[in-house]
Parts: structure tokens; C-alpha cells; sequence
């Protein structure tokens, strides 16, 4: 499941933070340039955007690959379903294909919310369960947890980032890892090694990343309002980076960056 959900759509729109006109016509330009899927959340306040947007363009649903995460606040039984009907209507769908349990449960217990993302798919309102900012041990409950196997933990996951302890579980659970903040926020740009990478190749710094994320099997959600951006990030999926190249970028994880620390989200677990 998790190789098939990584190959499905390997590069995603990420739509944080854009909202209004600016997020109604890069989600334009991005389905021009070839985009099918779009990651968005109750907690990035555009799902109604997104919703209308791909309304006007008039896509099939069976075309599209919509991906939302359920709130923290929205965890327990009184706002969990409700709040889920809620998104399907923002987004102008009977169902999503993904549907993500954003955070972790912040009173630390996240049984009842796994419970509730089961009842949420048997109702048919997601294709496919999985959670987003989980530890190992979380990934373990969730399995054990779930009827459904849960297809992905969305997490950091950029150059600067180990996340190999992670990856390695997620990869023996047989679940799949998509990475948000893929190019670090645009700090990869001007790295020496990156850099030297992208001339090698003759790709774009933010090409030969998205390359290195996917041919680990890992999808990638980069957000870009620039159409010569958005067609770029595309192209990372034809090319192959060799062995050694991808170890260079491995060995930039020392750097141990992690942009969405508890400064940034009170509520994150202990990372692995």
C-alpha cells in the first residue's frame, strides 16, 4: 500500500498558506501545468477556495487526488464528523481521497480520534486513512488501531531534516511518508552541494530535491504560485539522481533543521 500511495500522485499541490484570489489562481495554473493533486487542511482555511476553484475548472472528481487533515480541535466525537462534513462541503465532494489526522491528539491519547478517521472512511467520506506529525510509536498504535491500514504519515521532510528513523519504521509498517516543507522553506537555494547537483544535471536546485524525496518513495507536496515553478516541480518526477548523488543530500540531514518545531506548534510530539 504504501509503494502504490507514494506512485499514485507522486508530487502534490501544497496549498499553505495561500488563501482567496492568490490560492483560486495558482490552483489554476498548477491544474494547466498538469496538477491533479492538492493538499489542503481545515487548519489552512481554504478548502472552500480550493473547493471552488476546481469547480470552475470543471475537472471529473475521479481526476482529481484531494487530500485534508482534520484540526487538533476537532479531535473528539462532538466536532470530529460534523467538522469532516464540513470540508466535503468547502470542497464541493462527496469524498476526499486522503483524509489525515492533522496533529497528534493534544491531551496526548489519540485512540478516540483513530476511531473516529475509521468511522469517517466507512462512511465513505475517504477513500483512504492516514495521519499527519506521528512518532513511531503513534504509527504502531495507529496500526494496531485501525481496520484500515493508514496510507501515510505527512511529515517535515527535507535535506536538512534526518528522518531515516522514521522513514525506516514507516517503511516496515508498510506506510507511506509525504513530505511537507520539502525544500525547507527555499533554504536549499544556494546550498553548495545542491547546487553543484543542479548543474550537474542541468535541473533546477528545487528539481533535483523533489527528485531525491520521490526516489525514496516518498511523495512530495511543494507549494509554488509561479506557473514556471509549478511546471518545474512537475518535471522532478522524469530524471534519476545516481547513488552516491543521493547520499550527498542524505548527509546534509547533520544540519538537523526543523522548521515546525514546538516554537512554531506547541502541541508536537517528541520527535523520533
Amino acid at each position: 500500500m504504501s509503494q502504490y500511495f507514494s506512485q499514485q500522485v507522486p508530487i502534490c499541490m501544497g496549498t499553505f498558506p495561500l488563501k482567496g484570489n492568490e490560492l483560486a489562481t495558482a490552483i489554476k495554473h498548477a491544474f494547466e501545468a498538469g496538477y491533479r493533486g492538492f493538499d489542503t487542511a481545515q487548519m489552512y482555511e481554504n478548502e472552500a477556495t480550493l473547493g471552488s476553484a476546481l469547480a470552475e475548472i470543471g475537472c471529473p472528481r475521479e481526476s482529481l487526488f484531494l487530500t485534508t487533515k482534520v484540526l487538533p480541535a476537532h479531535l473528539g466525537k462532538d466536532k470530529f464528523m460534523v467538522s469532516v462534513e464540513e470540508s466535503l462541503r468547502a470542497l464541493k465532494t462527496d469524498y476526499v481521497d486522503v483524509l489525515l489526522l492533522h496533529w497528534p491528539t493534544p491531551s496526548g491519547g489519540n485512540r478516540e480520534a483513530l476511531e473516529l478517521l475509521q468511522q469517517a472512511a466507512n462512511k465513505g467520506y475517504a477513500k483512504w486513512i492516514g495521519v499527519s506529525n506521528y512518532t513511531i510509536e503513534m504509527l504502531e498504535e495507529a496500526c494496531a488501531t485501525l481496520d484500515d491500514m493508514p496510507v501515510c504519515n505527512q511529515v517535515e521532510f527535507h535535506p536538512y531534516l534526518d528522518q531515516s528513523k522514521l522513514f525506516a519504521a514507516a517503511t516496515r509498517l508498510g506506510i507511506a511518508l509525504s513530505a511537507y516543507c520539502p525544500l525547507a522553506k527555499g533554504r536549499i537555494f544556494g546550498d553548495p552541494v545542491i547546487n553543484a547537483l543542479a548543474a550537474k544535471y542541468d535541473r533546477s536546485e528545487a528539481q533535483i530535491i523533489l527528485r531525491w524525496i520521490v526516489q525514496k518513495g516518498v511523495s512530495a507536496n511543494p507549494m509554488s504560485t509561479k506557473p514556471e515553478n509549478l511546471s518545474a516541480n512537475l518535471e522532478a518526477v522524469n530524471f534519476n539522481l545516481s547513488a552516491p548523488d543521493s547520499a550527498s543530500i542524505d548527509r546534509l540531514g547533520k544540519k538537523g533543521l526543523r522548521i515546525v518545531d514546538k516554537d512554531r506548534m506547541p502541541i508536537a510530539p517528541e520527535w523520533d
